[in-house]
């Protein structure tokens, strides 16, 4: 007898089927996340030091600046991986 997640899965699987994608599909994945990442590391360094110095002179306002400039920055390079991402996937 088959389980009710096996069953649910067997329907999902007849409706969506689930897509294969190729060696080289899941390398470039890979490669765009290793990139992705160091970016967001390279921009997180650098606001670090913006965030330390308006920290240290007390600017309050300048620190809240930067850490929504930050959010918005990581918020645009993850829309901009996933887009990337979806490419890679819908190629064949």
């Amino acid at each position: 007898m088959k389980s009710a997640y096996e069953l649910a899965m067997e329907r999902l699987n007849r409706t969506v089927p689930v897509a294969r994608m190729t060696d080289d599909q899941r390398r470039q994945l890979a490669e765009l996340d290793s990139v992705y990442k160091a970016k967001i590391a390279e921009h997180e360094l650098a606001l670090q030091n913006d965030l330390a110095r308006a920290t240290a002179s007390g600017d309050t306002d300048t620190v809240e600046k930067l850490k929504q400039q930050w959010n918005n920055e990581r918020q645009r390079l993850a829309a901009e991986l996933e887009e990337k991402k979806e490419r890679v996937r819908q190629s064949r």
